[in-house]
């Protein structure tokens, strides 16, 4: 039985929020290598960021500085956790190898090499520059 493919509400978006330890090297960092373009950026004393949005297409991700306040309690880096993550972004890209050769020339860790996908596109996982775990993929669940 087919069922109705859902579309986004209108207005309606997730985007994920993210800490970093040095906000402003990681914002460049994901711009050059992920190709993220600064929307926002909003510097806090001793070179923290207070807030940035980082847009990439139709999407976005939010992040800022790690602080001490009760939110950032909720979280941890992946280096506190061994390398894990319990949440991880899906990006996706209109071309795969390039965005691939694109994020290993900027130093990413490849983590899951670039593949087919049996569901189809091509995909590979890495890490980036405090080890945050990004998957990017040319599989696209609103057009496929």
């Amino acid at each position: 039985m087919a069922t109705a493919k859902p579309t986004p509400a209108a207005g309606s978006s997730i985007i994920p929020g993210m800490r970093y330890r040095n906000a402003p090297i990681a914002i460049d960092w994901l711009c050059n290598a992920f190709g993220f373009e600064k929307h926002l950026v909003v510097p806090g004393e001793n070179n923290t960021v207070v807030h940035a949005q980082l847009a990439f297409g139709a999407g976005m991700i939010m992040l800022g500085s790690i602080k001490d306040n009760e939110f950032s309690k909720l979280m941890k880096q992946p280096d506190e956790i061994g390398g894990a993550e319990t949440q991880s972004c899906y990006v996706v890209v209109s071309d795969c190898d390039a965005h691939y050769a694109r994020a290993k020339a900027a130093g990413a860790e490849i983590i899951m090499d670039i593949r087919d996908e049996a569901h189809g596109g091509r995909s590979y996982a890495c890490r980036d520059l405090e080890g945050h775990i990004w998957y990017f993929g040319s599989y696209d669940p609103w057009h496929s």
